[in-house]
């Protein structure tokens, strides 16, 4: 009868031992603080491919913190305007945006980088670079004086040129043009004769159409349909000689990134990585469908850039970006870390993936 109670004992400390364990971490996270962040967006609202990532970034994150951090999404226009959200985030007034980099060139020049340069890398180069290249480094030692962390959340891919209501044989026939292009593209048109005009993506439609700009440059045929570029001009130019690569960004506002439990924090870098990934799939996946679709419209001609103007295009864009070295340092430390990586990927994508692509089609 002893050895009786004395096992009905044990197992009964052994059972309260278990629930203790199993308890123990299931406790510490319904007690673990929880979070409530917005995040602001240069997206129109659910707007496919660049608002869904946001949101799918967003439903990543509160779903793997089991909810302990909580993000609303507002696209573009919802609580601040497409352009502000840089500045949003960096007071603290949204923990957390999402946009592109290019778009904050008027904070820093260098910034353009860390979205894509004309006749830059591409999708697969600026993940190399970023991840293992040192430009991730770089990255945040640039926004750190603007109170942010930025990650990489997000790549289209080879973008196209653009939408144009006329054919584009000569650089001449850039004189004059108002077109829709941020970043390092537009001061490249600029210095060919042409007006660069940076608008929101909600208000490119409307622009086209009424004749306020000549041309535009989006995305790609997934987005350009989307938006119904399509129907206000004739003439879908490629390759996207000013965005090869565009890397979107998630970015943190430093003071709430710093305030976060290291758990979340991997949280939040790992779902970054995740839509970085997914959303170049998706790209992937709906230019091709999009584009088809673009083949059978009879009012669309889809054109390549004569060869001459992508040359001379690309001489203005390294003047440009030497100018721009010569006038700031950190411009300068980040051209010779993108430029010598790029120079170093060539050589392997030379053989790899273009080649494979040139062999294919033999």
């Amino acid at each position: 009868m002893k050895r009786r109670d004395f096992l009905a004992g044990a197992g009964a400390a052994a059972v309260t031992g278990c629930a203790g364990e199993q308890a123990g971490p299931t406790a510490g996270i319904a007690e673990a603080r929880s979070y409530n962040w917005k995040l602001v967006t240069t997206w129109p609202p659910n707007f496919p491919g660049l608002g869904t990532g946001a949101a799918k970034l967003a439903e990543f994150i509160e779903s793997a913190s089991a909810g302990r951090l909580k993000i609303r999404v507002y696209a573009a226009g919802e609580l601040v305007p497409a352009f502000e959200v840089f500045d949003t985030v960096s007071r603290g007034t949204a923990k957390m945006g999402h946009g592109a980099a290019y778009y904050w060139k008027g904070k820093s020049e260098a910034s353009q980088f860390f979205t894509t340069i004309p006749f830059g890398m591409t999708v697969l180069e600026m993940n190399g670079w970023l991840y293992h290249g040192g430009g991730l480094e770089l990255y945040r030692e640039l926004y750190e004086s603007f109170n942010l962390v930025p990650f990489p959340a997000g790549n289209t891919g080879v973008q196209m040129g653009g939408w144009f209501n006329k054919e584009i044989n000569s650089l001449a026939d850039l004189q004059g043009l108002k077109m829709r292009i941020p970043g390092l593209g537009g001061e490249v048109l600029k210095r060919a004769g042409g007006t660069p005009v940076n608008l929101p993506g909600a208000e490119i439609f409307t622009a086209l159409q009424t004749g306020s700009i000549d041309a535009t440059e989006w995305v790609g045929p997934y987005n350009d349909v989307a938006f119904g570029l399509h129907k206000a001009a004739r003439f879908y130019y490629y390759p996207g000689w000013q965005e090869p690569g565009p890397v979107l960004e998630c970015i943190v506002n430093r003071d709430a990134w710093v305030s976060l439990p290291e758990d979340l924090k991997s949280i939040i870098s790992i779902a970054c990585s995740a839509v970085n990934d997914q959303m170049t799939a998706e790209f992937t996946a709906f230019n091709a469908r999009s584009l088809e679709q673009l083949e059978n419209e009879a009012d669309v001609e889809i054109r390549r850039f004569p060869a001459d103007v992508l040359r001379e295009l690309r001489a203005i864009t390294d003047e440009l970006i030497e100018e721009l070295a010569s006038q700031d340092p950190m411009v300068a430390r980040i051209r010779e870390s993108f430029s010598s990586y790029k120079t170093a990927v060539a050589k392997w994508s030379a053989i790899s993936e273009q080649a494979m692509m040139q062999t294919r089609d033999l």
